[in-house]
């Protein structure tokens, strides 16, 4: 198997030139597997890696069709494309991971939420709305999420009084219930079209108390054996559910009471598996592309200890960036520095991360806040 995807002319086809996109070339490169790339930005971070280069729209059907004609495999590192085109270039015989059906559950939250429920996996409690209900109609606290076009933070707001409420766009919506959350986990699947499947130990994950944005991904977490073999399993059986192929983040919580609730996941590699890079015998990335190409899955094992830290525009910021104190760190044993190559920060866009590795995850955590504190992502103008 291995000879007939290293001996052939095989093309991906990946839809989005984002950083996720960027560090899987990165594996791309060291086999020497055709890569296309399509992004709406000129500047994408792939840009840099990618055999074939092309700007257009991930949302319009005839652009993506057209992108897939000339690959045998077609991926994404975002979820916002467009769908019918996949439907249409999975019906030509291309191999479309993952699948179009899989993906159009995944792209709205509400009906992600219908999932979890048709298939009696637990989650908070939540309602469903076309459009944004009237203030007296609506229970706080809530997690208001929008049902689509959510990332990193945005989309996502708790609401506590009415000035919060009137500031959120009229769009189709969920509000969850606030639930009692004693930690945040995420755990990455890969699932291959055979249906075989296997997964990463569980990392932990800390977000900033405000933009509700990952700060800190560390492992080996704080759960005990039976919450990490849980979680796993829990996973495991979202991704057969959803008859997933090819990497699936599974963001989870465990609430005071040491129950588990699926709260979403993403169909791509993952902010959270990052520190799979440095820490884990095969990366996520490369197990992404073990996963859609057929062959075997590598190793899941964490042979270190380590910890992310994302590094995200400061909040008065935008334009050309400048990383302050970055130059500060590169004494410090175990650190490693990935940026993702883009040219303007604005506030709390991720720019990069740095990962620490070691033997003492309490030590990693404590040195990865000091950096936290001593790093700026800012620029000259404000």
């Amino acid at each position: 198997m291995g000879n007939a995807i290293f001996s052939s002319k095989q093309k991906i086809a990946v839809l989005g030139g984002g950083q996720l996109g960027k560090m899987m070339l990165v594996k791309c490169r060291q086999w020497d597997v055709f890569t296309k790339v399509l992004d709406p930005s000129p500047t994408a971070p792939a840009r840099l890696l990618a055999d074939d280069f092309i700007v257009g729209d991930l949302m319009d059907y005839q652009t993506v069709v057209d992108f897939g004609q000339q690959a045998d495999v077609v991926t994404i590192e975002i979820e916002n494309v467009n769908i019918e085109a996949l439907y249409t270039l999975e019906k030509q015989g291309k191999k479309v991971y993952p699948k179009p059906a899989t993906l159009e559950i995944i792209q709205s939250k509400a009906r992600q939420k219908q999932f979890y429920a048709d298939n009696q996996f637990p989650t908070s409690p939540h309602k469903m709305f076309a459009h944004k209900p009237d203030w007296k109609d609506i229970e706080t606290p809530c997690i208001w999420k929008a049902s689509r076009f959510g990332y990193d933070g945005f989309g996502v707001k708790k609401i506590e009084t009415q000035s919060e409420w009137e500031s959120i766009p009229d769009v189709p919506c969920i509000l969850e219930d606030c639930v009692s959350i004693a930690k945040e986990i995420a755990v990455i699947v890969a699932r291959n079209d055979r249906g075989e499947c296997v997964s990463y130990r569980p990392v932990e994950m800390e977000f900033h108390p405000q933009a509700n944005q990952l700060e800190f991904v560390f492992t080996p977490s704080t759960l005990n054996e039976k919450q990490l073999a849980d979680s796993q399993k829990l996973a495991e059986q979202v991704a057969h559910g959803l008859e997933h192929v090819g990497l699936l983040a599974v963001e989870l919580f465990l609430n005071d009471e040491g129950a588990l609730l699926v709260n979403e996941v993403a169909p791509r590699t993952h902010n959270s598996g990052h520190l799979t890079i440095e820490a884990a015998t095969t990366s996520q990335f490369e197990q992404h592309l073990r996963t859609i190409l057929g062959l075997p899955f590598g190793d899941c094992q964490f042979f270190r200890d380590a910890i992310m830290i994302n590094l995200v525009g400061a909040k008065d910021f935008q334009g050309t960036v400048i990383y302050e104190g970055m130059d500060d760190l590169l004494d410090i044993s175990g650190l490693h520095v990935h940026l993702y190559g883009k040219a303007e920060t604005r506030p709390m866009r991720k720019m990069g991360h740095i990962t620490l590795v070691g033997s003492d995850i309490d030590l990693l955590r404590q040195t990865a806040k000091q950096i936290k504190q001593q790093v700026t992502v800012r620029s000259d103008e404000s």
